[in-house]
């Protein structure tokens, strides 16, 4: 059974920056995308970034393009979401996903069979 657990989430000023992590236990396929999700409340789950289990990222929304980068260590089995020059339209609760799956639509959440709890990341202006 997967588990994905986040942590580094934390209140942050304008500008700032996070680093969040997602440790991976139970998925270790070739065709492993892990993504990252955020909702903010009264919003629906937006994909954020995904990776390969080579490597390979994608980004999924325009707004975070050239602020945050998903990268891992595959001998830790850890994934990161490295977040910088934050706005407070980041303002969210963040998740990372596990999908199996070799084809799909990875920046939509149906995509994902296993989700960690969640870390919530609050910018303030």
């Amino acid at each position: 059974q997967a588990q994905l657990l986040e942590s580094g989430g934390g209140s942050v000023q304008a500008g700032g920056s996070l680093s969040l992590s997602c440790a991976l236990s139970g998925v270790t396929y070739s065709s492993r995308r892990l993504g990252w999700f955020r909702q903010a409340p009264g919003k629906e789950r937006e994909g954020v970034a995904w990776i390969t289990s080579s490597g390979v990222e994608t980004t999924c929304t325009d707004s975070v393009k050239g602020r945050f980068t998903a990268s891992q260590d595959t001998a830790k089995n850890t994934a990161y979401l490295q977040m910088s020059n934050l706005k407070p339209e980041d303002t969210a609760m963040y998740y990372c996903a596990a999908s199996i799956d070799w084809s799909g639509d990875f920046c939509t959440k149906n995509s994902y069979a296993y989700w960690g709890q969640g870390t919530q990341v609050t910018v303030s202006s």
